[in-house]
Formats: C-alpha cells, structure tokens, sequence
C-alpha cells in the first residue's frame, strides 16, 4: 500500500504507520490504489471567505459571511461561521441570528476572478486536461503525466494544495479517483484542507448505503419518483434491473443505474461550455411595480448578454427567477426558435414570463438566465430579429461597442430608466 505524508510531500511504497518516518506528522494518506489513480477533483474551501481573509488578516479568527445586505443571501461564509449553523443561499437575515458577532462582507467578484485564475494556471501548469466548473473547483486529468511532472498524480496533486495555499492564501481540498464523478465525491470528504481517495475496488461499497439524493443530478422531484418506486440508495438503483429504469425514466434511469455502481464514461473536458450563465438582483424592499420590475429585467437581460457574448456563447432557453417575499421561489423558462445572446431578445423572451408570474408579488429577488448553450458563436443568427446583419442585430452591436470603448452606461435603453 502507497502513501504519502501530505505535510513533508514524501512518497512511500509501502504506508509506514500512522506518523511519517520524514517530518513526525500525523498527516499521511495510504490507500492501495494511490498510485494508479489520476483524476482529480480540485475544491477551494469556502473560496470567498478564505479571500477576503487573507485581504485582511484581523479577520482570521472570526466567522465571515460573504453575501448581500439583510434582504439578501449567504454567498458562502468561513468554517467558523458553519459552525454556528450558517449555509450558502440561507437569508442573511438568519444567517445572523443563528452568528451574531458575523463580519458580513459584501461579494467582491472581480478579485474572486482573479484568484481563481491564478489557480487556474497553477492547475494548467500539471496538465492541460483542466475542466473548471465555477471560479472555486475544477476537474484535471493527470494520467500520463508522471513521467513530466517526476510524481505520481496523487502526490501532484498533494503539491499543488501546498502551492495554492503557501503562494494565494488560500486553501483546498482534492479528490482523487479513476473518473469523475467519484473524484468530486471524494473531494468533499475531508475538508477543509482534505484529500481523500475513492479507489475502483471500493467504489460500489462506498456508495451502496448512500441514499438516491446524494446521486449527482438527482433534484427532489427525481429523488421522490425514484423513492417511490422502492430505489431509496444506490444499492437499490445498483441492483435494479436497467431496462426497467430506462423504460420508467428514459436514458437518465440508465444513468442512475451507472453512477450508483460508479461508473461514469465524461472525460475531464477543458473546453465543456456552461451549462448557463444568469444574472440576479436582491431588492432592499420588496418590489410589486410591473413597470419597476421590468427595468430591473433589462438591466439584467443586458447583463447576461454581456457575460454570454464576452464568452462567445449562445443559448436556446431563457429561464426567469423570482423570489417572493416568503423566500417561495418561482422559475419560468421557454425556448426560443434559435440560439441567441442578444439582449432584446432575452428581454423579450423573459418578460411575458414576468407577467405572468405577477401573481406572487411582491417579489425580494429577480433574476434572468441563458440556458440551452452553444460554444464558439459570438453572434448567432436570433430568433426574434434573425441575423445579426438586421438593423435590429446591428444596432445590439453599434451599442455594444460604443458601451466597450466609453462605459458601460454610455448608451441605454429607455426601459433601463424604470
């Protein structure tokens, strides 16, 4: 059995005991597949708040929450502030009664973004099969890479956490397995600052007792056809018969049927689109004004314009999301005809959806997202104006571009006024 001490990064051929020959520590990871497994599921540990903390180290021994004001929502907070019981997306009303003596902070994207590139070509620097999947945590696939690197992907692996945590103040935690979807699982296994493996051989009897929630995909409405059907855990799903569960679900039952075994065929894919990209706004008070409320909508169809052009993506659906003052949530989506990422027709497309949804004003949140995505096309033929060579297609472009050069309040619409 391989190992290797996590504080003085030595490999060992065979695990030496609970404490490390080398430096004394207690930190040694062991497991009989540790050098034959390559990839990996790299987590930052509550990223907003580890970033605000090494900005300023007075907050180092205090519980931090990163969100809005009072009307809006938990971000993500430190560790000490889970001990009290705060979560992400909990009302921040909540989050401080449950933690009082709370720094809130408010988000501060644009320095997130920049850390996580930094990790980003520290991550790319091992191999260039990198699939990140948020600013925080990104998969990697090290095979083949021992002989570059002069290591096996595990302590690769366990070097970069140091890297990270020595060089950007921040810290991770890493899973490590033969794909990806135990990769992942494995990561949240030990944190913060863990490394935890899940091996082919002990894969299926890892998962066996875990219930059908905890399946990657498996939302409540999934995990209620399922429990009532009899399939409570994976062993449930594992030992069901697959054509009856593709003949009761579709191809997804197949796909339950696989990662309750853990069995999962996607390459780590660094180029795998979005699966979509939204825009939201909390308001202080809450809004029940159609006529307010749809100059919230352009600027944040407006928004995600931006964010999908500069990404050069477009999207099929729009989706509408709405919070309502007792934090009930409704979401509204339709599909459009042809991919876009022009702002009018987003507006167009979300704001039926709007009006409909005015029943359950008045309303704390509004927010408005491109799904359905399409990699690579920066200005796609759309649905309601057709080509972007349209005067309606050019005008969008004349006005993005005079918005790149002179602000982004250079031009609006007058529906932005509302």
């Amino acid at each position: 059995m391989e190992a290797l001490c996590r504080d003085c990064l030595t490999w060992f051929d065979h695990a030496p005991g609970p404490r490390c020959p080398a430096c004394g520590r207690r930190r040694m990871l062991a497991h009989a597949e540790l050098g034959s497994l390559s990839v990996a599921h790299l987590d930052c540990d509550a990223f907003y708040a580890s970033v605000e903390k090494r900005e300023d180290p007075a907050l180092a021994d205090l519980p931090v929450i990163v969100g809005g004001g009072r009307r809006g929502v938990v971000s993500t907070c430190c560790y000490i502030a889970r001990i009290a019981g705060v979560r992400s997306a909990m009302p921040m009303f909540r989050a401080l009664e449950l933690c009082p003596d709370a720094v809130v902070v408010r988000p501060r994207m644009e320095l997130y973004a920049a850390v996580s590139r930094e990790i980003r070509a520290r991550m790319e620097a091992l191999t260039p099969l990198v699939e990140p999947l948020s600013l925080d945590e990104a998969f990697l696939d090290l095979a083949g890479t021992e002989r570059l690197l002069g290591a096996p992907p595990a302590l690769s692996m366990a070097r970069l956490a140091r890297r990270i945590e020595d060089e950007l103040g921040v810290t991770v935690s890493v899973g490590l397995s033969h794909n990806k979807y135990l990769a992942k699982l494995a990561s949240d296994l030990d944190k913060p600052r863990g490394f935890a493996v899940i091996g082919r051989a002990e894969a299926r009897a890892f998962l066996a007792p875990r219930p059908v929630r905890t399946i990657w995909g498996v939302g409540a409405a999934m995990a209620a056809r399922l429990e009532a059907d009899g399939l409570r855990t994976n062993a449930d799903l594992a030992n069901a018969d697959p054509a009856t569960l593709v003949a009761r679900h579709g191809s997804v039952g197949r796909r339950l049927w696989e990662l309750a075994q853990g069995i999962d065929h996607r390459r780590v894919n660094p180029h795998e689109p979005p699966r979509s990209i939204s825009s939201e706004i909390t308001f202080d008070e809450d809004v029940r004004d159609l006529d307010m409320l749809i100059g919230h909508l352009w600027r944040l169809a407006l928004r995600t314009s931006d964010r999908a052009k500069s990404r050069r993506i477009v999207g099929r659906g729009v989706t509408l999301k709405l919070k309502a003052a007792d934090f009930r949530q409704i979401t509204r989506q339709t599909r459009l005809e042809s991919a876009t990422n022009l702002a009018e027709t987003i507006f167009r497309a979300a704001e039926p959806l709007l009006q409909g949804a005015m029943g359950g004003a008045p309303f704390r949140l509004l927010g408005v997202g491109l799904g359905a995505l399409e990699a690579d096309v920066p200005y796609a033929p759309d649905a309601l104006f057709g080509s972007p060579e349209t005067p309606a297609g050019r005008a969008e472009r004349a006005t993005d571009q005079i918005r790149a050069r002179f602000g982004a309040d250079a031009i609006i619409r007058g529906r932005a006024l509302r």
